[in-house]
C-alpha cells in the first residue's frame, strides 16, 4: 500500500453484535504527513444498508430459482407417482382386506398420497398449485377446523379462538387456507415445546392510506387480519429473514421437512394475501395473515354446495385415444381405462397420434393428451387433430400445475384438465363425465 502497489479499492467487514449484524465499508489511502512521514488514513462508513439490498436481491434470485425447480420437480415426480399410486390401484381392485398382501398395498397407495403431498408443498411455495378460489367464512371455517387442531396441538396446549362478530368473507381455496392454519399452529405447538397457549384472533381491517410495511405495500381499502399467536422461544433475528425458504428448519433431523411455512407463503401470497412476522426471543411469535375482504357476501357453505352424481362408467362407455409419452403412465391410464369398460388405442408421442387420426376409418370418441412431450406437445398436436375432426372432446393431464399450461388450453374447445397424479377411479370418471357433458 505505501509503495502504491495496492488497488485502493474499499474493502467490506461484518461487524456481529448479539442483536444484529452491522457492515462497514473500509477505505485505506496514504497520505504525506507534514512531517514528510508517509501515513495511512481509514475512513469507515456504515453500510449496513447497502449490504442489506444486496443480500435481498440475491435472496430474490436464490429464491426464483427454487421455485422454478420445485416446478419441474413437481412435474417429474408427479408422473413416478401416477405410475405407483395407478398400479397400486389396479392390485387392489384384485385383493380385498382379508388377503395377505392387501394391507402392503394401503400402505403403499398411502405413502404415494403423502409423497404427492409434499410435492403440493412445493408447488405451493412456488406458488404454481391449482387453486379454487371461493368465497370464505373464516369464523366457520376455524370452527370447522377446532376438533382436528385440538387434537394436533395436544392436551397441554390451549387453542383460544377470538372472531371479530361481522368479520368479512375473504375469497380463497378453502383447503389450502386451512392447511395454512394447520400448519401455523401445528408450528406454534412446537416453539412452545407442547405446553402453552396458542391465540388465533381474526379481525376487519381498513387502511385509508397506503400502508408501508416489511418491504411491501398495502393498498387502501377492506381487509381481514388474522393473527396466529405463541408464547413460545421466539425466533431469533438472524433466523427471521429465512423462515419462510423450503427445508430450512431450526428442527432436529426428522422431526420436520422444512415446508411448513414456505408452505404458508406460498399459499397466502398465491391467494393475495400478506404474511408478516413479529417475534421475541423468550416471549413468543405473531404470524399476521392479511387478506383483501371480499365484495361478494353471499358464503356458500359445505352442506350446501351442489355435489356431482357419483358416475360408474358402464361397460362400452366409449373409445379413447390415449397419448402419453411416459411407458409407466401409459401402461396404467390404458390398463385402468379398459378395466372401466372403455376400448383404448395408444401412442406414445402426438407424431404417432396425428398418424392414427389419418386413417379415415379411424373412429375415437375422445382424446386423452399428456401437455407436455417431446416432439410436438400435447396442445399443438390436438390442435392439428381437431383441424379434421373439430368435434372431438379432449382431456390434457399433466404434471405440472395447472396455472402453467391453461394459457395454452384456453383456445382448443371442448377440452378439460386432469391433474397428476391422478387415481383409477379419478381418471375414469373424469373421461366419462368429460363425455357426457360434451
Amino acid at each position: 500500500m505505501l509503495g502504491g502497489q495496492a488497488p485502493r479499492r474499499p474493502e467490506f467487514m461484518k461487524l456481529k453484535w448479539t442483536d444484529r449484524e452491522t457492515f462497514v465499508q473500509i477505505s485505506l489511502s496514504a497520505v504525506r504527513h507534514p512531517t514528510e512521514k508517509i501515513a495511512i488514513m481509514a475512513v469507515m462508513s456504515d453500510a449496513t444498508d447497502i449490504k442489506s439490498l444486496e443480500l435481498q436481491f440475491v435472496q430474490s434470485q436464490k429464491m426464483q430459482a427454487i421455485g422454478q425447480l420445485a416446478d419441474g420437480i413437481a412435474h417429474d415426480f408427479n408422473n413416478l407417482l401416477t405410475a405407483i399410486s395407478g398400479h397400486c390401484d389396479l392390485l387392489l381392485l384384485k385383493h380385498d382386506s382379508g388377503d395377505a398382501d392387501y394391507q402392503d398395498l394401503v400402505q403403499i397407495n398411502q405413502n404415494a398420497n403423502r409423497a404427492a403431498g409434499l410435492v403440493g408443498q412445493l408447488l405451493a411455495f412456488s406458488r404454481k398449485q391449482t387453486l379454487e378460489p371461493q368465497l370464505i367464512d373464516l369464523r366457520e371455517s376455524l370452527s370447522d377446523l377446532t376438533h382436528l387442531l385440538n387434537r394436533l396441538v395436544g392436551e397441554n396446549v390451549s387453542l383460544v379462538l377470538e372472531h371479530e362478530p361481522n368479520l368479512a368473507p375473504i375469497k380463497a381455496d378453502k383447503r389450502q387456507i386451512e392447511q395454512v392454519f394447520m400448519n401455523l399452529v401445528v408450528n406454534a405447538r412446537d416453539a412452545m415445546k407442547g405446553q402453552g397457549e396458542i391465540r388465533v384472533t381474526s379481525e376487519n381491517l381498513t387502511i385509508k392510506s397506503p400502508l408501508h410495511k416489511d418491504r411491501v405495500t398495502l393498498s387502501p381499502g377492506a381487509y381481514v387480519s388474522i393473527h396466529v399467536s405463541d408464547n413460545g422461544c421466539g425466533i431469533p433475528a438472524d433466523k427471521m429473514p429465512k423462515i419462510f425458504e423450503p427445508f430450512f428448519t431450526t428442527k432436529k433431523i426428522g422431526e420436520g421437512t422444512g415446508l411448513g411455512l414456505s408452505t404458508v407463503y406460498g399459499i397466502v401470497k398465491q391467494s393475495g394475501g400478506f404474511v408478516f412476522v413479529d417475534s421475541i426471543v423468550g416471549q413468543g411469535t405473531t404470524f399476521t395473515l392479511i387478506f383483501p375482504a371480499a365484495e361478494e357476501t353471499a358464503v356458500i357453505s359445505e352442506d350446501r354446495k351442489p355435489k356431482p352424481a357419483a358416475f360408474v362408467p358402464k361397460v362400452s362407455a366409449g373409445s379413447i385415444l390415449l397419448v402419453e409419452d411416459e411407458a409407466p403412465v401409459r401402461a396404467f391410464a390404458s390398463r385402468a381405462l379398459r378395466a372401466s369398460g372403455f376400448s383404448v388405442v395408444e401412442a406414445d408421442s402426438g407424431e404417432r397420434a396425428l398418424e392414427i387420426l389419418s386413417d379415415a376409418e379411424f373412429t375415437t370418441e375422445i382424446l386423452l393428451s399428456d401437455v407436455i412431450m417431446p416432439g410436438k406437445d400435447g396442445p399443438t398436436w390436438v390442435k392439428e387433430a381437431l383441424s379434421a375432426r373439430p368435434s372431438l372432446p379432449v382431456v390434457f393431464m399433466s404434471g405440472y400445475a395447472e396455472s402453467n399450461i391453461l394459457e395454452a388450453l384456453e383456445h382448443i374447445p371442448n377440452a378439460t384438465f386432469l391433474q397428476k397424479p391422478f387415481s383409477l377411479k379419478q381418471l375414469a370418471q373424469t373421461v366419462a363425465e368429460h363425455l357426457a357433458t360434451v
